[in-house]
């Protein structure tokens, strides 16, 4: 593939890998470090692309290999408490505020307590915004057992209300 054909993928899936990233690890810096390494294998293995998957879902796959390699390699586990920077903290009333942050904590403790693959299929629709597809394809499933995952983890983090 030319440069041209990279470039298009680039900005194309740039923010779908950047926010998948994000939605796992909740640490801005590292999302870019990760997108960025992420474009940068799939450059060095696009002669081996076979265009069987969506280009969005191959680059998520590189990225989700990159962050378990980063964990890995730091021998971390990943912060799901760092996800509520993502809460909103510009409203005007501040008691809106620290009840949203309140109410986003709540949910992430929820989600921390969720086995996987329920934590994972959830964050990737939830806050990666990938399709049903995409993550079936992730895990190497059906787009309806993605469908079925998640709803299963809606149903558990209701429970626990």
């Amino acid at each position: 593939m030319t440069q041209d054909v990279f470039e298009g993928l680039y900005r194309a899936y740039f923010g779908q890998v950047y926010h998948y990233l994000l939605s796992r690890c909740g640490d801005h810096h590292l999302a870019e470090e990760l997108t960025a390494d992420t474009f940068f294998r799939a450059l060095r293995s696009l002669d081996r692309f076979r265009g069987e998957s969506d280009p969005g879902t191959w680059l998520c796959a590189i990225a989700r290999n990159r962050l378990a390699d980063h964990y890995r390699t730091r021998q971390e586990t990943q912060p799901l408490e760092e996800l509520s920077q993502l809460s909103d903290r510009g409203s005007a009333d501040p008691a809106l505020a620290a009840q949203r942050q309140e109410e986003a904590m709540t949910v992430y403790a929820r989600l921390h307590q969720l086995e996987e693959p329920y934590k994972e299929v959830f964050l990737l629709r939830a806050l990666g915004e990938l399709s049903f597809r995409q993550i079936g394809t992730l895990f190497g499933k059906t787009e309806n057992w993605a469908c079925v995952t998640y709803h299963r983890a809606r149903k558990k983090l209701q429970k626990e209300e």
